[in-house]
């Protein structure tokens, strides 16, 4: 039996991006020790208070359907939190409750393209960005924010890819780069998306994991609250990947019609997932402070080691979960340079190559295991990248 060109054709008739971590995890069960640096995953797990509070919502009795847009006190909180947050005035019926992130990402493109619509995004990009927009029947166009620029987009360069498009797909802080865009180029951003009648998707899921500069949403700017959907989720700022929680805030008709959508696919979220997200945004802003501390710190101190290598340049890594180096003065692509890394020292990074041509020559490493392990990965990345250097230098 035939499949459907839509499924089959999700990544483009590539790579999804992975094959790197697969190989690493494949390695790592013939028992190999690897340095695992490829995913965006804390290295503990969700905090026992969350746990427990999800334990007792579900003998209390919240098992059963729950509401297919999320359950009212999950929506007054995030809108609550939106509000505080951006100074944007937000209610329940501007928020849609999701099973993460990514299914977000899926209905919001839902909500801003038709079969054979152009939707924009920037390159370099989280791996299901394109799948994701072929998920809903739209054509996904890059656009590129180079590394002569540390990843900033240009807003001329989408202005020239904007003419027929519905939707622009943004993400700051920038998974892979760790670039927090600039209030100039939000600004930019958002002028390009009114001249050319665009939706805004901005993808904010690593919003409280913002070291220097700070976070803008879009949907604070002029005139972009009606025409913006942002992303949000409990999966990085509270350690809760697995619960699969997140949010859609945007214009009351664009959530009703979401909500909709959601009745037709995922018929909502585990009531006592959403209480224990409740429990969890209640908990404040010093435990999300305390979800991301590892994460600035083990930062500082890779850029501190990065600066003393002549072989690797490390990208501002101004949030997030990741730097981003710069590798090309080995004179390998990425994906050569994280192959033989993974090989030969048994570290396994992600090739900028799986982020789009833009991150190409650049390796993205997660900074998700303890603070030695990190430090003695990078060691083992920066001697190997001053080998090939330094062999390429000699002819």
């Amino acid at each position: 039996m035939r499949l459907s060109r839509r499924i089959t054709g999700l990544t483009g008739g590539g790579s999804d991006g992975w094959d790197i971590h697969y190989k690493a995890k494949a390695m790592q069960a013939e028992g190999a020790d690897i340095a695992m640096l490829t995913i965006g995953e804390h290295d503990v797990g969700t905090d026992q208070s969350i746990l427990d509070a999800m334990h007792a919502a579900a003998t209390a009795g919240h098992v059963g359907y729950a509401m297919f847009n999320g359950n009212r006190n999950l929506r007054e909180t995030v809108a609550r939190r939106v509000a505080a947050r951006t100074g944007v005035a937000t209610t329940p019926d501007n928020v849609l409750v999701v099973p993460g992130g990514q299914a977000g990402l899926f209905a919001a493109h839902h909500a801003a393209c038709d079969e054979g619509d152009r939707a924009l995004f920037i390159d370099p990009y989280y791996a299901t960005y394109p799948g994701t927009i072929r998920g809903v029947g739209a054509v996904p166009v890059p656009v590129a924010a180079p590394p002569d620029r540390d990843f900033q987009p240009d807003p001329a360069d989408i202005a020239a890819k904007a003419t027929g498009a519905r939707a622009l797909l943004i993400n700051s802080p920038n998974n892979p780069t760790g670039v927090v865009y600039r209030a100039e180029t939000l600004n930019g951003i958002a002028g390009v998306v009114r001249d050319h009648d665009l939706w805004l998707i901005s993808d904010e899921v690593y919003d409280t994991q913002v070291w220097d500069g700070a976070h803008l949403s879009p949907r604070a700017l002029p005139d972009m609250a009606e025409r913006t959907l942002v992303i949000g989720s409990l999966s990085k700022s509270h350690a809760m990947t697995g619960s699969r929680i997140g949010w859609v805030v945007g214009p009351e008709k664009a959530i009703a019609q979401m909500a909709n959508l959601s009745t037709h696919t995922t018929y909502g979220v585990a009531g006592f997932v959403q209480e224990a997200a409740v429990f969890a945004l209640g908990l404040g802003a010093a435990f999300e402070a305390g979800i991301a501390a590892p994460f600035r710190r083990r930062r500082d101190r890779v850029l501190a080691q990065v600066a003393q290598s002549d072989a690797v340049r490390a990208i501002p890594a101004d949030g997030g979960m990741f730097v981003m180096l710069d590798i090309r003065a080995t004179g390998l692509s990425g994906e050569a340079f994280a192959l033989a890394l993974l090989a030969e020292r048994q570290v396994a990074v992600m090739p900028g190559e799986s982020f789009g041509h833009a991150a190409a020559g650049h390796v993205r490493l997660g900074l998700t295991v303890a603070d030695d392990r990190l430090e003695a990965a990078v060691a083992e990345l920066l001697d190997f990248a001053e080998t090939r250097a330094a062999a390429r230098k000699a002819g």
